[in-house]
């Protein structure tokens, strides 16, 4: 009956919050369609990653070129993939760069999202004709589609919120999204043994259009919202197209916000790498599919909770320093329960409480800083560190646990701890120097 009686007063709280700030529910539902048409398509992409054909994630040519030199690039798929990623991201940054300092927001977010539609109808044929190569293309796709996307979202919040309305409203939103992080594994674990994998591009095709639409109504929000602030809605930002590294590497702040990251993503790489060691003994690409949305399911249900139960009053009374550090210490914890008993069953469970925690608080905690700092900062260095920085810390902790490996699953995890700790460090610096922000940075 509690849960009950807190359930109902959360969507109480919404309701008010949501006369209160109209923009809340287009918010919310382009977050929870934003994420439901990426959790459509992350299970294939897992499943692609954990391929026994290597012809299906490979292209022939390369395949080719690797054997010649005696290597079987079977043996080295993850780290393969996420190399890849990392140049594709060094590739977009520039042209990304480019568009936010050429073009207002109303022209390169609907610009963005086309492009994402046109790439996914290009799979469908890609995977209905079983092309060669597809799946280290559809991996790389997926992993920049997913951080340029969340990225462009969140600095849209904050065009649309000020800090200490995002502190009341940021808990919600990220529950229209855990919700869509719900729907999504849901949708391809029920659809995808019916239609089949190729089918699964167009249910996320409708899904960003419906983000389409919800950029447009919220656009009127977000121009009201700097009009306030003595910006125009119309104007792009300008500056250099590399300006987000140099900023990074400039203010204390973002560097400690990118050392978080980078640390982060260690911990999350480990264990995926562990995860991949047990999806491989499923010998079908929609068991692996399905394996992949049943961890994808747990993982939201168990953000959902916290998301409406904790995060707002969390951020609200105590601000961003117990968001940030309780994740980085259950990581750390977590880690250390692996390090002495490496059991698959809780490789699983560690994973899901690590993912779920920084769902639900860490990623809410870090949105709400950028609420105080410049547009520049907003857009050009917080997709630095969303797309370079991340994938970087992939492509490190990928080949780092391939050496681990070597001699043992205990050494991967103790150096998970060592990692866990890292991170912790940063969570530390950032929420010592967000601490200096003022309240609004104009």
């Amino acid at each position: 009956m509690n849960h009950i009686t807190a359930l109902r007063g959360s969507l109480k709280v919404f309701r008010e919050l949501h006369r209160e700030f109209p923009a809340l529910r287009w918010a919310f539902l382009y977050f929870f369609a934003l994420l439901t048409g990426y959790y459509v398509l992350r299970p294939v992409r897992d499943a692609m990653g954990a391929a026994a054909d290597v012809e299906a994630v490979f292209s022939p040519a390369l395949i080719a070129w690797f054997s010649a030199r005696g290597i079987a690039i079977g043996d080295f798929t993850l780290q393969a993939l996420f190399t890849g990623t990392f140049i594709a991201m060094i590739v977009l940054q520039p042209v990304y760069g480019w568009l936010v300092s050429k073009f207002p927001r109303r022209v390169f977010l609907p610009v963005v999202y086309l492009l994402f539609m046109a790439c996914l109808v290009g799979f469908y044929f890609a995977f209905l004709g079983e092309t060669p190569g597809r799946g280290a293309v559809f991996f790389i796709w997926v992993a920049v589609f997913n951080l340029f996307a969340v990225s462009v979202f969140w600095s849209f919040m904050a065009d649309v919120f000020s800090d200490i309305e995002a502190r009341k409203v940021y808990g919600y939103i990220g529950a229209g999204g855990t919700l869509g992080g719900l729907l999504g594994p849901w949708l391809t674990k029920s659809m995808v043994l019916v239609v089949g994998v190729a089918n699964m591009m167009w249910v996320s095709v409708g899904f960003m259009a419906l983000c389409l639409l919800c950029i447009m109504k919220l656009s009127e929000h977000a121009k009201r919202a700097e009009a306030l602030r003595g910006r125009s809605h119309d104007d792009a930002m300008g500056g250099p197209v590399l300006e987000g590294l140099r900023l990074v590497a400039r203010d204390p702040l973002l560097r400690a916000l990118a050392m978080l990251m980078f640390f982060g993503v260690g911990v999350g790489t480990l264990l995926y790498n562990q995860q991949r060691e047990i999806a491989k003994l499923l010998s079908e690409d929609a068991l692996r599919t399905q394996f992949y949305s049943n961890l994808d399911l747990w993982i939201n249900i168990l953000t959902l909770g916290i998301q409406v139960f904790l995060t707002r009053r969390i951020l609200t009374s105590y601000g961003v320093g117990p968001a940030l550090m309780i994740p980085a210490f259950a990581i750390l914890a977590g880690y250390a329960m692996l390090s002495l008993s490496p059991l698959p069953a809780l490789v699983a469970v560690v994973q899901i409480a690590t993912r779920a925690g920084e769902f639900s608080l860490g990623k809410p905690a870090r949105e709400t800083i950028y609420t105080r700092v410049d547009r520049q900062s907003r857009y050009k260095a917080k997709a630095a560190i969303d797309t370079v920085i991340y994938r970087g810390g992939d492509l490190t902790f990928a080949w780092v646990h391939k050496g681990l490996l070597i001699f043992g699953t205990k050494v991967v995890f103790l150096g998970g701890v060592a990692i866990a700790a890292a991170m912790t460090f940063g969570a530390w610096r950032v929420v010592r120097e967000q601490a200096k922000l003022p309240a609004d940075p104009d």
